[in-house]
């Protein structure tokens, strides 16, 4: 067993087949089956199902443990390069994208004046998408709607900010600036799905004032749930970063019940942060602390996420 075994069978489960595999790696299919052969040899096990073109449960095993030590390889070659001087290397960073909108351009303006030598490998996704790709070694920091109930991850609340109705002028609600979240329970709404952090605190706050709000549509992403509403297809609860500062045919409205929502970072214990995701995470703090309170809606400060119901600024 080696590295470009390994390697080899990571590809597959990264794209699906062996040729796509032998694509990426930049060699031909004889070569893919050929290290997958002496792979499953040398384990006694056969790793990929041949007719279904997909991992065996013994495959997707030593695929795990395959990532986990790639991520120690880049881990070393990173610390090495950053040793005696700046941080150098590719930082592997997940975002929500209401937060990346407005913290991303900053931070990596601050990154490339601060560690020229890191490159930030920027993906942007739902909470719920950007999870499973940090558990898997495929993403190394992400910034993401807490909380987050996981024993093998670090969390660092970032921020809080408000939640607001987003309407379209057209609908009854525009005609309030601020309404009890009795009221707008009456109408459908565009709602995040069961499950997601963002729907446990929308549910948790009807709860609490003895409402249950009817879901006209669920969407698993916030972005898509500000850019329907301000189409018309009805209202919604989002963060207040989802609300761009230009002015359009849709309407914010005030709920006191709503709580804030927390956004903050989250990455392994084991192994560690690279150097260049530790430079990253550093500028982030800095963002946040010096420019956080310019975006309207955040709140910077001694941030708590609430375990299993979002959280709250202390």
């Amino acid at each position: 067993m080696d590295l470009r075994q390994l390697s080899t069978l990571v590809a597959i489960a990264d794209h699906g087949s062996f040729s796509a595999a032998a694509r990426a790696l930049f060699t031909v299919q004889s070569n893919v089956s050929g290290h997958i052969a002496r792979l499953e040899k040398d384990l006694g096990a056969t790793l990929v199902d041949r007719q279904r073109g997909e991992l065996t449960e013994e495959g997707a095993i030593v695929v795990e443990h395959a990532r986990a030590i790639q991520r120690e390889l880049d881990a070393i070659v990173s610390d090495l390069a950053s040793r005696g001087t700046d941080a150098a290397g590719d930082a592997r960073i997940g975002v929500i994208g209401t937060t990346g909108r407005w913290l991303m351009p900053q931070v990596l303006t601050s990154l490339r004046k601060s560690y020229p030598r890191v490159r930030a490998l920027v993906a942007e996704g739902s909470t719920s998408s950007l999870l499973p790709r940090l558990t898997n070694g495929q993403l190394e920091l992400v910034v993401v709607h807490l909380p987050v109930d996981d024993p093998e991850l670090r969390v660092e609340p970032l921020f809080a900010e408000d939640l607001v109705v987003l309407v379209h002028r057209t609908h009854p609600l525009s005609d309030h600036d601020e309404l009890p979240l009795k009221s707008v329970a009456a109408h459908p709404l565009l709602l995040p799905p069961p499950g997601t952090a963002l729907r446990r605190i929308i549910d948790r706050a009807a709860q609490n004032v003895g409402v249950t709000l009817r879901a006209q549509a669920e969407i698993d992403g916030v972005r898509l749930l500000s850019s329907l509403a301000f189409d018309g297809y009805g209202p919604t609860i989002v963060p207040a970063t989802a609300v761009p500062k230009w002015v359009g045919d849709f309407h914010r409205v005030r709920v006191p019940e709503l709580p804030q929502r927390v956004v903050g970072c989250a990455y392994r214990r084991r192994p560690a942060l690279s150097a260049p995701a530790r430079a990253a995470l550093d500028v982030m703090r800095e963002t946040v602390s010096s420019r956080g309170e310019r975006q309207p809606g955040v709140h910077v400060g001694n941030v708590v996420p609430l375990s299993g119901r979002g959280g709250a600024l202390l």
